[in-house]
């Protein structure tokens, strides 16, 4: 390809739209008759809080391009303005979907099994009760907030649910006020109603608005409608006031509440006079305003989906296989001193790198401990872990990425509590997100030190690690461990960019290697040679990756791409991408893994990395990518690769044009649906693991030579 014909928008898709299309192939499931009904309803939640973050991130990134009066264009063509006129319309048709969704199918469908939303007007025997809860445990906690000239609109906190009332002075006929409740975002917004039968429930802003007078003595209600907006989340860290980076971080999360208002939802219902009145106060467009059919948002469904029994409308359990049940010895460093453990989450579970943190932090032979943190559970085992190692005197160096978005606040709590433990911490490289999964174990052996690694495609997250699709490889390996030593004196220290035997690490080559990848399997093409691609990546928006893949197409390469998300790829264009198959899976388990395959003439590479084919991955992260080197191990990934392109239930095939076929089997093909297939591979190799107790999993490796 020549270089103006890579630039051509019409080989581009928009990816703010792509997102949007994802968005929608996630309510599919929900709107699924086939997917059981609870899960459906999750999926429902799952898109609204998607849409929360598009919003917050994306939109209010086209609104502060078009303020600053940006007048480039994006891949596609589209200017800034241009983009949110599309985005703000098919958002809004995503919208009204969800919603008749919900109203017309999802709540009737639940109230059939006994478990209701209840409207408040059709409880009039129950009002003694709902006064009384009223009056003990929320009446307390509320504030009428009067707004006039002597007091100003209070600042609304992005997704915090409020009640907007217009008022009449009952010694003022005639003058209108403005007042806002707030909603308790500490009280349940789900109120049961234990003495009707079944799951019934009660939002708790019908019951507020059913006593709202008693709040506003001496007026008039003329109309109150609940109201929720949501602000531009992105961090500023320029700084010119010498703070620390913690320091800066902390701030702009502070001021991220002052943020400009991107998306204002209010009550279908609510009146033109009390909208103009919420405008002008807001000072906001009418661009920015949604009308909602129905309970403003739908995450507050979600409980409905973890209410005890019901396991018919429920996916069966996953059951997790511990790859390392039917190994000789629970010691992992004397397993990982004979053989690497790959890790496919979560067919396989998580205990094997919670285990190793474990033994790492109560072994006295260990010396230290180096982590990558980017997003961690609630309550994590891991951070518990490093707070035991740092406590007994080990040396633990932990990097925290501060500005992972909306953890920030969580990550500084941890991160402090870590020091507090005596734990060396980093906050982050400034300028730079640091994105690489990546643990190192130092450890003291009659030999000398030996180090273990564990490197992933996920976060260090035991709770994900049960939802998402993720790749974990512990080895202990001595040029893994060499390279992993590097990386971490890097990013702690003042060293130049390493030069690494086998990670392969970005900003600084990560991208350049990508690119000579696929352009090796394209002079293979072009030479007459079998070339052939597989990759797997939650995204794919690069320019000069997207030319790379048309260039090796339009060799001969066959390239087949399992994108779960944005893809600014167009394939099948001919001449251009018709030797590319996209094809995107969303099932039961977010897939999150990122894996490549490159056939090499036969001597296949398959690598894992941390990063997607993204610029802000390949170019503003740091990032790692390791090979997969032990035979049985590569031929697993490729396996799982393959399996994303024999889905015949849940995947949907990518077209020129930017929409997505759902893949259908042929008639009289065997339904297959990639995910259930590998749970059900993951037990096989269980029972066949135990069977053979005593004998070890794939190639082993001979004792590597103690480091110096």
């Amino acid at each position: 390809m020549t270089a103006p014909a890579a630039r051509d928008p019409a080989l581009f898709i928009n990816r703010e739209l792509s997102w949007l299309a994802f968005n929608e192939r996630v309510l599919e499931e929900a709107q699924d008759p086939t997917t059981p009904l609870l899960e459906r309803v999750k999926f429902v939640a799952i898109a609204s809080s998607n849409l929360d973050e598009f919003f917050m991130v994306r939109v209010a990134a086209l609104e502060q391009a078009i303020a600053d009066g940006d007048e480039s264009r994006d891949l596609a063509g589209l200017s800034a303005h241009e983009q949110l006129q599309r985005v703000r319309e098919r958002a809004r048709a995503n919208v009204a979907t969800m919603y008749h969704l919900v109203t017309a199918e999802l709540l009737p469908a639940l109230a059939a099994r006994g478990i209701r939303l209840v409207d408040i007007d059709a409880l009039a025997d129950r009002q003694l009760a709902l006064a009384a809860y009223f009056r003990d445990a929320v009446l307390p906690v509320l504030t009428p907030l009067a707004i006039d000239e002597s007091r100003p609109f209070p600042l609304l906190a992005s997704l915090s649910l409020n009640i907007a009332l217009r008022l009449e002075s009952s010694t003022e006929s005639g003058r209108v006020q403005l007042a806002i409740v707030q909603v308790p975002a500490g009280l349940p917004r789900l109120i049961p109603l234990t003495d009707m039968a079944g799951h019934a429930y009660i939002l708790l802003e019908a019951v507020i608005r059913e006593h709202l007078p008693q709040l506003f003595p001496g007026h008039r209600l003329l109309e109150c409608a609940v109201i929720r907006l949501a602000r531009d989340a992105e961090l500023d860290l320029d700084d010119e006031g010498g703070r620390t980076y913690l320091e800066q971080v902390e701030r702009e999360v502070r001021r991220r509440r002052r943020g400009e208002i991107v998306r204002l939802e209010v009550d279908a219902s609510t009146s033109d006079d009390l909208l103009t009145l919420l405008r002008e106060r807001l000072d906001i467009s009418a661009e920015v305003v949604s009308r909602v059919p129905g309970p403003l948002d739908l995450r507050v469904l979600m409980p409905l989906t973890e209410i005890p029994g019901f396991d018919d409308l429920r996916d069966p359990p996953l059951h997790a296989v511990d790859v390392l049940s039917a190994a000789p010895s629970p010691d992992l460093f004397a397993i990982l001193d004979e053989r690497d453990v790959l890790l496919h989450h979560p067919y396989d579970c998580y205990d094997p790198v919670i285990a190793l943190l474990t033994q790492a932090a109560h072994d006295p032979d260990v010396l230290a401990i180096k982590q990558t943190l980017y997003r961690t559970s609630v309550g994590s085992p891991i951070i518990a872990c490093l707070q035991r190692a740092a406590e007994a005197n080990k040396q633990v160096t932990v990097l925290v990425e501060l500005t992972a978005r909306f953890d920030e606040e969580r990550n500084i709590g941890w991160a402090r509590a870590l020091e507090e433990a005596g734990a060396h911490v980093i906050y982050g490289v400034p300028g730079y997100k640091t994105h690489a999964k990546i643990c190192l174990i130092v450890r003291r052996t009659p030999t000398g030190l030996r180090r273990y690694v564990h490197l992933g495609t996920g976060n260090y997250n035991e709770r994900t690690a049960r939802l998402y699709t993720d790749f974990g490889l512990m080895t202990s390996s001595q040029p893994f461990a060499e390279d992993a030593s590097a990386f971490f004196n890097a990013l702690t220290g003042y060293s130049d960019p390493p030069r690494m035997k086998k990670l392969v690490m970005a900003p600084t080559e990560l991208r350049r290697r990508f690119l000579r990848l696929i352009d090796r399997e394209r002079r293979r093409a072009a030479a007459g040679q079998p070339a052939e691609i597989m990759a797997k990546m939650n995204s794919l928006i690069d320019e000069e990756i997207i030319a790379a893949l048309y260039r090796a197409s339009q060799s001969g390469v066959r390239i087949r791409l399992n994108v779960r998300g944005i893809c600014a790829l167009r394939p099948g264009l001919p001449g251009v991408s018709t030797n590319i198959q996209v094809v995107s899976i969303v099932d039961r388990f977010l897939e999150h893994a990122r894996a490549y395959y490159f056939l090499n003439g036969g001597t296949d590479e398959v690598f894992l990395a941390s990063a997607d084919w993204m610029t802000r991955n390949l170019d503003r992260r740091v990032e790692l990518m390791f090979p997969v080197e032990n035979p049985a191990h590569r031929a697993a990934v490729t396996h799982v690769l393959a399996a994303m392109f024999a889905d015949n239930v849940k995947a949907r095939c990518l077209n020129a044009d930017g929409t997505h076929t759902r893949v259908v089997a042929a008639e009289g093909e065997p339904p297959r649906r990639v995910q259930v297939i590998l749970q059900e591979e993951a037990k096989r190799r269980m029972l066949q693991a135990r069977e053979r107790a005593g004998v070890s999993f794939g190639a082993s490796r001979p004792p590597a030579p103690a480091s110096r």
